[in-house]
């Protein structure tokens, strides 16, 4: 007599499915998030807004990967990406930026961890998580 293992043997690469996206999950650092939704209001043109769709991990090594929506009045809304990087140094050291695939160039870069990241205002401006 034969049994039915069909449920068992299904219900094996399932759970293992899962387990690994879970795994995938793990990988975003909520502090490397935080620090990549705090940059998005400086990559938006100034009386247009925002609105987080998903965080997750970036292409790169130690980078965070945030997908966004930008709305301008009198124009139709925009999906955009934002992906941070950080240094070997710290967790939070942000090391660049790419927006829609094209690299924040350094003087940005160095006024935005300078004078902006860590003020109230940044705080303020960022975004929800998604």
């Amino acid at each position: 007599m034969r049994r039915a293992l069909a449920p068992v043997s299904l219900a094996l690469p399932a759970a293992c499915a899962l387990a690994l996206l879970g795994a995938c999950a793990l990988d975003l650092d909520p502090e490397r998030a935080r620090v990549c939704r705090r940059v998005l209001p400086t990559l938006v043109e100034p009386g247009g807004s925002l609105r987080v769709l998903r965080a997750g991990p970036g292409e790169s090594p130690r980078s965070v990967r945030v997908d966004y929506v930008e709305e301008r009045p009198g124009r139709p809304p925009r999906t955009r990406r934002a992906e941070c990087r950080f240094s070997e140094m710290s967790r939070t050291d942000l090391s660049g930026v790419v927006s829609d695939g094209v690299p924040v160039g350094g003087a940005s870069l160095y006024l935005l961890k300078r004078y902006y990241l860590d003020t109230p205002d940044a705080v303020v401006a960022e975004p929800g998580a998604g």
